[in-house]
């Protein structure tokens, strides 16, 4: 929609549109407009390279009204690259080279008058001056001038990209002598699937097999390349090129053939392989933003003081104790486990922390020792029920990286480095949206392949995701660190230390509108930040919502409605369900605006996190060789990929729920069922300690399996041969791991003129 992009084109950030402009935008959510600001970007970048590709053959001095009408025409930017193909300068060619010796004239009559005999036609054009020794040379020069001009026909090429896109296979093959060393490839050793079918997982798996040298990737069309080619017979087609018994047809097909196999499949595979690259980057980055939103949106313990323990064995588990502000009181270090082994003293240290600080929660880091840390914690509270202690695992991903980091150096000054990532577990508890900001969202570990994927591409989108979630929820502006404000709608890195040093100085902020006496904080940040900003038990009970400043007003009128002041308002449903919004819509605030603005009022401030629980990890179960086929387990998805989701049933190695285990109905979506920090009971259908894999189900009246083998699937599968569904049930060598637009999305983008509606 225009309103949108004049909006995004004059700063305005997608969590205000989105929230503050719904008139303008006819509603459009944070998503649909994150989509028309992705399709806004690749058409400017499109219009871009149109304009540098015009100036490039208008200098040359070839371009011609239907060469620029073509040019103009081209609405992706693989039909631009085609068209402009033959005009792109290149490094000097066989078939330049072959022009310059005068050989056009030969390619053309023999491609013009098949009749004429080759050899006898060569022989005119030798020249030995020219480099053209003999009759055979300038054939050979006449042959590359046909293959550079079958290859470079836009048309053509587009015709033959999109038949072997929608024909054509991905084939893998171990390389002699690799089997051992790529094990963790194994699913691809002999593997073949259809492009279009290939999920971004397997993409990526394959990629990075071949990037270390384990595979070998074939891209294939729908035939083997021995014999006649469909596609050999589309560029004679193409060309008037056909066996009729002539002097010229064999050479003429020759070339045909020599065009495609050395020049039009070559060209072909590159772009597929791009395509294939680039679909699956956008799917493993939509799977990777999707888990990373459900993590910042994961259920909050609150305001409750919390002990949090990084576990180590050698180097002892680190302790730290946060206040229910999230303010470090106490740290320590015990040494309860091998090679030390003073539990009881351990023990002893923690009850005395709890007690002198009211601690109610204890969060447990989830890696090295972390079973033989929760039963050091499980052993606390059987000793002292007094203290009403609650245990939780917590992914510690990314703690280290952000004990190491400059802001972990200047919110905990004098604090060891190995302190600091208790610290940071403790307080992801609390808040694991205020404290995960702090850490670069790749260091958190929800990817898919992170590491394979382009840098821009995961940064930008992890950026917006973590922009939307934080908005969403709203941020308390007298506690908030500067990381956690710097993701506030308008605010940038330098205007969130200048909040908080304003804070520092002044004390806490009373009302929104002191947020204008903020060092180079103008009237537009104020008009994007304002609403996002919390004050809680400030002058005004409405700076406490999310009710907008400039939106005021509407709230008076409200008030003067219901005969009586703000705070008598805010909260009271009866009062507020009387209202009637059509009655104070006016030119500036229409009836979206106003109805966000009565509920709101109803719930002010209303967190839109689930509420928080614990999951209990069975006693005796600690390693992966406790795990055996039949159990039933509590466990918490920690991970949802493409083809399944990653649950930690506590053995320091998640098992994986394969998404044809999910459910009895067939799932498109895992996350249809399941998103990270659910809670979970699963079954153990298989364990495969040597490659450290652990198959669960969902589906808790699934049979396991009795061998070592992998355990057996329904025809979820859609009657894929096996040699096509390999790999579809665990990753291989991936790290711990939006949708297409819907009918409404797709309107909108039409509407605003950046959706083709035969692209759809």
């Amino acid at each position: 929609m225009k309103a949108a992009v004049e909006l995004l084109d004059g700063g305005a950030t997608v969590p205000f549109i989105a929230r503050y402009r719904k008139e303008a935008t006819e509603t459009l959510d944070d998503a649909q407009l994150r989509t028309i600001e992705e399709r806004l970007r690749y058409l400017r970048e499109l219009e871009d390279r149109r304009t540098a590709i015009l100036e490039s053959v208008r200098e040359q001095g070839k371009l011609d009204e239907a060469l620029e009408a073509q040019i103009r025409a081209a609405d992706t930017k693989a039909r631009l690259e085609d068209v402009y193909l033959p005009f792109k300068p290149k490094r000097r060619t066989k078939a330049q080279i072959a022009r310059e010796a005068g050989l056009e004239p030969l390619a053309e009559g023999l491609l013009g008058d098949p009749t004429v005999e080759p050899l006898a036609a060569a022989a005119a054009f030798v020249d030995a001056d020219k480099g053209v020794a003999d009759p055979a040379a300038a054939l050979e020069g006449a042959r590359a001038i046909l293959t550079e001009r079958f290859s470079e026909d836009a048309d053509l090429i587009g015709e033959l990209r999109e038949r072997m896109w929608t024909r054509g296979r991905l084939a893998a093959k171990v390389r002699e002598g690799k089997e051992e060393a790529g094990a963790k490839f194994a699913d691809y050793f002999d593997f073949t699937e259809g492009f279009t079918e290939l999920p971004s997982h397997r993409v990526l798996a394959m990629l990075r097999g071949e990037k270390e040298e384990v595979l070998d990737l074939v891209l294939e069309p729908e035939e083997p390349a021995e014999g006649p080619s469909t596609y050999e017979g589309l560029i004679a087609r193409r060309f008037g090129v056909a066996d009729r018994g002539r002097s010229g047809d064999k050479w003429l097909g020759d070339t045909v053939r020599w065009a495609w196999r050395t020049r039009i499949l070559v060209h072909l595979g590159i772009d597929l392989r791009t395509r294939l690259r680039t679909a699956a980057e956008d799917e493993a980055v939509r799977v990777f933003a999707a888990n990373l939103r459900d993590l910042l949106l994961a259920a909050p313990a609150g305001t409750r003081a919390t002990l949090g323990l990084d576990p180590g064995f050698r180097t002892g588990v680190k302790v730290a104790v946060v206040d229910a502000t999230g303010k470090v009181v106490a740290t320590d270090v015990i040494y309860p486990h091998v090679p030390q082994n003073k539990w009881d003293e351990s023990l002893a240290k923690l009850a005395r922390l709890a007690k002198e600080h009211e601690v109610e929660l204890v969060a447990i880091g989830n890696g090295t020792a972390s079973r033989e840390t929760d039963k050091l914690a499980v052993e606390l509270i059987g000793k002292h029920p007094e203290l009403k202690l609650t245990k939780v695992m917590v992914s510690e991903a990314g703690a280290s990286v952000y004990s190491a980091s400059a802001f972990a150096s200047q919110e905990l000054p004098g604090l060891d480095v190995s302190l600091r990532g208790a610290v940071s577990i403790a307080r992801r508890l609390q808040d694991p949206l205020a404290e995960l900001v702090k850490i670069d969202p790749k260091s958190i570990g929800v990817g898919q392949y992170q590491h394979d994927l382009s840098e821009v591409k995961l940064s930008r989108s992890l950026d917006a995701v973590v922009e939307d979630c934080v908005n969403g929820v709203g941020v308390d502006v007298n506690t908030a660190s500067a990381p956690l404000l710097s993701r506030v709608s308008g605010i940038s890195g330098g205007l969130a230390e200048n909040i908080v040093a304003h804070r520092d100085a002044n004390g806490p902020f009373r009302s929104r509108k002191e947020l204008k006496n903020v060092t180079r904080l103008g009237p537009k940040a104020y008009e994007q930040c304002a609403g996002f900003l919390r004050i809680r038990g400030g002058d005004d009970p409405l700076d406490g919502s999310s009710v907008h400043p400039e939106a005021y007003p509407v709230v008076r009128r409200m008030v003067k409605t219901a005969g009586s002041d703000v705070a008598a308002l805010i909260g009271n449903t009866s009062v507020l369900r009387s209202l009637r919004a059509d009655d104070f819509v006016d030119e500036t605030f229409g009836l979206p605006t106003v109805t966000d603005i009565l509920k709101e009022l109803e719930k002010p401030g209303r967190d839109p996190r689930p509420a928080f629980r614990t999951a209990a990890f069975k006693e005796g179960v600690e390693k992966i060789g406790d795990l055996e086929p039949g159990m039933v387990l509590e466990g918490v998805v920690t991970n949802v990929a493409a083809f399944g989701a990653f649950v930690d049933v506590g053995v320091h190695q998640d098992g994986l729920v394969h998404v044809s285990a999910m459910s009895r109905n067939f799932v498109k979506d895992p996350r249809e069922v399941v998103k990270p920090g659910d809670i979970v009971k699963v079954k153990v259908l298989d364990v495969d300690i040597p490659r450290k894999r652990i198959s669960l189900t969902l589906r808790l009246d699934d049979e396991a399996s009795t061998q070592g083998g992998a355990p057996k699937r329904e025809r979820g599968e859609r009657g894929r041969p096996p040699q096509q569904r390999r790999g579809r049930d665990q990753r291989a060598g991936g790290d711990r791991q939006a949708p297409p637009a819907n009918g409404a999305m797709a309107d909108a983008l039409r509407r605003a003129g950046l959706l083709d509606p035969k692209k759809r």
